[in-house]
Parts: structure tokens; C-alpha cells; sequence
């Protein structure tokens, strides 16, 4: 199993990851992950495809409880309490650790009820002029208010790719998470929809802790704090987003970063 280099700094961790490793039946997808993410933060995971980055991720809201043949070993901790408890209301968890995906996937429903269904379904409001609160608090933050304010009533899915994004992203913070997740949210948009999200998870970050799985090495650079390299089912070095695209530690992720592989 290959340890990530060690990382300074003495922060508390949002969540840590320690000993993780993810079986498919017989195969083993992660060898042993140690990592910390840390509050207010983004912290960007880069590899080649294949390499688990979008597995891990998955760990972090239980996503791959969805998948027969998933096993989970190790140990993940939010504020230092285990999520593969098996006490654990899952989700509860997934409220507190919210997902956003590849590709925009709006409800079948109005603007507005795609916003207010996670409030419903949690119970974090029962009057209207409650909802309305969240769901214009939840646009603004997403950056979406402003364009679709006059047509809440209409059909989310009538919205352009970016704007389907930005409402996915809404969602998820409609029920006040404290961590975002997102695998590859850009791959799908043009460049001026890439340029909004991008500067929206920089706004975000100042009130949740944002982790995004990216094969665009530009994109890690610019929105993230620190980066983890993935390489074959390893975490093969974490560190400030500076120092692993300047002067990484692995000649692997110097590899990777120069285009040599993945």
C-alpha cells in the first residue's frame, strides 16, 4: 500500500479518511486511503481515469451502499464521528454531505420543487413563506436567482446545461450541507457555463467545505485550495494546489502533471 506524503499544518479536519479501501466482489478499486479535508476548504482529486478517484469520492456520502458488490473498509469520520456506523441514519448523512453530479439531473419538476424537495423531505420547513425563503436564499447562492426568478413554476429541465447545473447545485444546498461533493461537475458545459460554476465554488466555499473530482488539471488549479493525485487505486501525494503542480513530491504526479501518462 503506498502512503500519500505527509502534509503540514496542524487544522482540524472536516472529514479524514483513514485505511479506506473499496472492493468491487473480488476487485479491489482503493488500496489504503489516508486523507484530511479540511473546513472552508476545496480540495481537488486529479488522476487518470480508472485511478478511484470517483470511487473515494463516493465513499464520503455512502454512495456505493447503492452497489451490491460494494465493500468499504477503513475508517471516515465527519467531525470525528464514524459514517459507516451502522447506527448512522444515512440519510441524515446525506443531507450533511451532499452530491452533485457529471451530468445536470433536474427533477421532473418546477424550478421551485426541485429546491424545496430536500427542505420537505428533512422537515426543515412547513410554511410556504418559509419555502419561498429557502428556495431564493438556495438560487442566489447558485448564482441562478436572478435568471430564473420570474419562472420558478416552470420545468427544470427547461433550463440550458449550465443552468441545470447551477439548480443541481441550489438543491443540494437548499438543505444547508456542510460538505459539497461534486464529481466532475463541468465535463458537461460549455466554457462560459464551466467559467459561472467555477467562480460559484469559489463563493461557496466560504460556508461549506467542497470536494471535486476533476479531469481538468487547469480547473483544479484554479479552484482548489489543495489537490490529491490519484494513481492506480492510491493516494499517491496530497498537498497545497501550488506546490503539486510546481514542485510535486512523487515523480508519479510529476508524470501525470507534465502529460507524460493518464
Amino acid at each position: 500500500m503506498t502512503k500519500p506524503a505527509a502534509e503540514n499544518g496542524t487544522k482540524s479536519a472536516k472529514m479524514s479518511a483513514r485505511g479506506v479501501k473499496v472492493f468491487y466482489g473480488e476487485k479491489r478499486a482503493l488500496h489504503g486511503i489516508d486523507v484530511d479535508i479540511y473546513e472552508n476548504e476545496v480540495l481537488a482529486l486529479i488522476g487518470p481515469s480508472g485511478c478511484g478517484k470517483s470511487t473515494f469520492l463516493r465513499t464520503l456520502n455512502r454512495m456505493n451502499d447503492t452497489i451490491d458488490i460494494c465493500r468499504v473498509e477503513g475508517l471516515i469520520t465527519l467531525d470525528g464521528a464514524d459514517i459507516y456506523d451502522p447506527k448512522l441514519d444515512v440519510v441524515q448523512l446525506r443531507a450533511r454531505v451532499g452530491m452533485v453530479f457529471q451530468k445536470p439531473n433536474p427533477f421532473p419538476k418546477s424550478i421551485y420543487e426541485n429546491i424545496i424537495y430536500g427542505p420537505k423531505l428533512h422537515g426543515l420547513a412547513t410554511k410556504k413563506d418559509e419555502f419561498d425563503a429557502i428556495v431564493e436564499q438556495s438560487l442566489k447562492r447558485a448564482g441562478l436567482w436572478n435568471e430564473v426568478k420570474d419562472r420558478l413554476m416552470e420545468p427544470g429541465t427547461g433550463l440550458s446545461g449550465g443552468q441545470q447545473q447551477r439548480l443541481c447545485i441550489a438543491r443540494a444546498v437548499a438543505v444547508s450541507p456542510e460538505v459539497i461533493l461534486m464529481d466532475e461537475p463541468c465535463s458537461a458545459l460549455d466554457p462560459i457555463a464551466t467559467a459561472h460554476i467555477e467562480e460559484l465554488i469559489d463563493e461557496l466555499r466560504e460556508n461549506f467545505t467542497i470536494v471535486i473530482v476533476t479531469h481538468n488539471m487547469q480547473q483544479a488549479a484554479r479552484v482548489s485550495q489543495r489537490t490529491a493525485f490519484f494513481h492506480l487505486g492510491d493516494l499517491v501525494e496530497v498537498g497545497n494546489t501550488e506546490e503539486i503542480f510546481t514542485n510535486p513530491r512523487d515523480e508519479r504526479t510529476q508524470g501525470y502533471i507534465t502529460g507524460r501518462y493518464g
